[in-house]
């Protein structure tokens, strides 16, 4: 494929997957292309034409590049040993590195190289909402909220935000003493939520809106059962759920 097909191509999947326009800060460099983060404004993504000779290559004229952020140095030392890849031009420090854009690196593998520079660079926030749907186990104190009662009479309700948890999440619902055990596997549907109220027994900050998806009997996964099965020993927060647990809650 050609430099300018190329480039394009690369154009084109930043716009649509990020959002991201390319900005050329450079006069001198008018073929100079950055990635830029629209919170953070770090750069993910550095586009040059340079000549082959900085690369060590054959040739005369000029090519086209992609500057990424690999972050991983294993990583880094791994593509560096594939064709089309090179330290990084004028960017050494960081594990970043320069990807040949004249079709020796496939158009897909580019693209995947600009993903990982994208969450490499990315803010927290960024991260957050780019991550993969995630699986909770979250707990419920009946002395404060009759969780119970609340899913008899609707299948949504509104919840403490749990530092982490985004929409499209699952929660599963371990509801304490009396109870002790997993009631409610459940659907995060928005998150975010101001929270305009007082509560001296728990601190909140914002809420969530769950969706009930199921229920289990309160004798299948208890308290007892988490430790003796699972290795989990307290629920007090949000914590993800093990493999294990995962795949019974789910298959149950």
């Amino acid at each position: 494929m050609k430099n300018a097909s190329l480039r394009a191509e690369l154009f084109r999947y930043a716009k649509e997957k990020y959002h991201t326009e390319p900005e050329y800060p450079w006069q001198r460099f008018p073929d100079y292309a950055v990635f830029r983060h629209a919170d953070n404004r770090k750069w993910y993504g550095l586009v040059m034409k340079i000549p082959r000779s900085k690369l060590g290559l054959r040739g005369e004229g000029q090519v086209d590049i992609l500057n990424v952020k690999l972050g991983d140095p294993l990583l880094t030392d791994l593509m560096l040993q594939q064709k089309g890849f090179f330290p990084g031009y004028h960017i050494s420090r960081g594990s970043w590195v320069s990807i040949l854009l004249d079709g020796t690196v496939e158009a897909a593998e580019v693209c995947r190289m600009l993903d990982i520079s994208f969450g490499v660079t990315a803010s927290k926030s960024a991260r957050q909402r780019e991550r993969a749907p995630k699986e909770w186990l979250i707990p419920a104190n009946p002395r404060y909220y009759d969780v119970v009662r609340a899913f008899e009479e609707t299948e949504e309700i509104s919840w403490k935000h749990g530092a982490g948890i985004k929409a499209g999440d699952t929660v599963f619902m371990y509801v304490a003493a009396p109870v002790s055990a997993v009631l409610f596997k459940c659907a995060v549907t928005e998150t975010d939520i101001p929270y305009r109220g007082r509560s001296r027994e728990v601190k909140i900050k914002s809420l969530m809106k769950i969706r009930l998806l199921k229920r289990y009997p309160p004798e299948r996964f208890t308290f007892e059962e988490l430790k003796r099965a699972y290795g989990i020993y307290a629920v007090r927060g949000p914590r993800g759920v093990p493999h294990k647990l995962s795949r019974d809650l789910n298959e149950e």
